[in-house]
């Protein structure tokens, strides 16, 4: 008889009846499982010596194993023979020899003993097992944590090292270009008085060296942080469009509609090194003439997109194999921001960072 349930319908409903023991402590426990236990005695001696109910006092005695330990279920074990056995004399059970009902009790009882040593077996088993696995899944969550951590740490490395870089740029080679220039204006001023011919190229030369302070000062901006005002992104990406073109001679503007402001230094300076490898990517790998950085910001979250003209992915690659888009999407995961990248339906290659707002972003 199925009750017209399925196998998995009928285990849910099993599981759903043990859920009730679960909210029970020991002390009322116990007088539940003995009120049943005398129940099924009762309802046992009614049904005479034709009807057994064996399956029925081993339901007790399972619980109590399982919840209540083997010393418990041992006394319950004698309870259910007792009512068992009780039930058949009382109920008229005639025996030829007293011998009878003595080995009746005692397979009974060892049948009932039998039962429970399984169940508390089992309950031992599924108590280590579960042990083994909250230690197993607290030793990956410790490592995961610890993978992420040393990821942080790297790529804190990472920033410093490209500050300092930036720093020295700035400082050290900068200056240096910047003597090396007052250097050449005083010869070409030299060789002008004297009237030279080597001064128009002494002047020429001089000129190639503010070239060259001006680009050394956009690529020491281009490795420094994104400052920390709330419009420092937009500011950053600006410079850094301008800077780009002026580098590599190719076109490469930004475009923000609307201000775009952004509180979170951290994920400000995420969004902006993802925009640095973006481009770096389409000039390096898709050598692109045209570069769009776009920023923009709605109800989904502020989104960076940066489009190009290149020769965009290799088909079947648009997850990206190598250590740049790696990190891109690794800087997406930090801040919890949604990464993609794929191919434009024209030409080129399209990278979008979605970041949703704080609140989602933190659930």
């Amino acid at each position: 008889m199925h009750w017209g349930l399925s196998g998995g319908a009928r285990a849910h409903v099993f599981a759903k009846a043990l859920s009730f023991f679960d909210k029970l402590s020991p002390a009322a426990l116990i007088p539940v499982l003995l009120a049943f236990t005398s129940l099924v005695g009762v309802v046992d001696y009614f049904a005479g010596v034709d009807t057994t109910f064996s399956a029925i006092y081993l339901f007790p005695i399972g619980i109590a194993a399982w919840y209540l330990g083997r010393p418990i279920a041992i006394g319950f074990c004698i309870l259910s023979t007792f009512y068992w056995m009780g039930g058949d004399l009382l109920a008229g059970a005639r025996y030829a020899t007293v011998w009878i009902p003595i080995w009746n009790t005692c397979v009974r009882f060892a049948v009932f003993l039998f039962a429970a040593y399984l169940v508390a077996e089992f309950k031992d088993l599924h108590d280590e097992l579960e042990s083994r696995a909250r230690e197993r899944a607290a030793k990956l969550t410790a490592e995961i944590a610890a993978k992420e951590q040393l990821e942080r740490e790297l790529l804190s490395i990472s920033e410093r090292e490209q500050r300092r870089l930036g720093q020295d740029i700035h400082d050290s080679l900068c200056q240096h270009l910047t003597g090396t220039a007052f250097a050449g204006q005083v010869l070409a001023q030299n060789l002008k008085s004297q009237g030279s011919a080597h001064a128009q190229n002494a002047a020429r030369v001089v000129r190639l060296i503010e070239d060259g302070i001006t680009l050394s000062r956009n690529l020491a901006k281009g490795l420094s942080s994104v400052r920390l005002s709330t419009d420092g992104l937009m500011e950053a990406l600006e410079d850094f469009a301008a800077s780009t073109s002026d580098l590599f001679k190719i076109s490469c503007r930004f475009e923000c509609p609307l201000p775009v402001l952004i509180d979170d230094a951290e994920a400000a300076e995420h969004l902006y090194r993802i925009a640095q490898e973006a481009v770096g990517n389409a000039i390096k790998h898709g050598r692109a003439n045209n570069i769009v950085i776009q920023l923009e910001v709605s109800d989904s979250g502020v989104l960076l997109r940066v489009l190009d003209d290149g020769t965009g992915l290799q088909p079947g690659k648009t997850n990206g194999e190598g250590m740049g888009l790696r990190i891109m999407s690794y800087r997406a995961q930090v801040i919890g921001a949604k990464f993609r990248i794929g191919r434009r339906d024209t030409a080129g290659t399209m990278v979008t960072c979605l970041l949703p707002p704080e609140e989602e972003a933190v659930s």
